[in-house]
């Protein structure tokens, strides 16, 4: 499964398959048609309608949050933390994703993770977030996680939040764009318990 998951750059991430599921689409260089795309919330950088106009196709089905699908139209699931929704065969679960300690993204806005659920693997997008007492009760065997500190966990947190859910492997993203450099995912992959998988774009 490991080796059907591309981190694009930034926190934009794609899982090839049977479907082609894009999570967050960003400055997209060689895109293909996506059957299930998830928005995790509505900052630019991670819902871009340029993106998602270049992989859309007819029947593909956007999952987001209420104020992330003003700019859509057709096959649209609103969800928010708790939901379930199911696409074809593939399971995605709305999970919480908030700052503890700055207004970035506040809790109350209820913008979301996902766990996507591909050929019985377990896969958590952890979205925009700081390390919050949700985590303690999802289960993952892949856990993409944001590391580039300022407006979501830095390297320290994140590899605390992976030692709290203890997946087979850790992939870190949301580095190397506006945040976060290399150095912080070398750092991040010495402080995990569990082994990490440095993608390149």
């Amino acid at each position: 499964m490991l080796e059907n998951i591309f981190w694009l750059g930034h926190s934009s991430v794609r899982i090839d398959g049977q479907q082609v599921i894009y999570i967050d689409p960003w400055k997209l260089k060689d895109p293909k048609k996506a059957d299930i795309i998830l928005i995790s919330h509505s900052h630019a950088d991670h819902l871009s309608a340029e993106d998602i106009g270049k992989i859309r196709k007819d029947g593909t089905v956007i999952v987001t949050t209420q104020d992330s699908a003003t700019d859509f139209s057709r096959d649209i699931r609103i969800v928010k933390p708790g939901d379930v929704v199911r696409v074809g065969g593939i399971t995605v679960e709305a999970v919480p994703a908030y700052n503890t300690d700055n207004a970035f993204h506040p809790r109350e806005n209820g913008w979301l993770g996902f766990v996507v659920t591909v050929k019985g693997k377990r896969i958590y997008y952890c979205g925009d977030t700081d390390l919050i007492p949700e985590m303690e009760t999802i289960h993952a065997d892949i856990m993409l996680v944001p590391i580039g500190g300022i407006y979501t966990m830095n390297a320290e947190q994140a590899a605390r939040a992976v030692n709290i859910i203890r997946p087979e492997v850790a992939i870190p993203v949301h580095y190397d764009d506006i945040v976060g450099s290399a150095e912080d995912a070398r750092r991040f992959r010495g402080l995990c318990d569990v082994p990490v998988a440095i993608k390149s774009v």
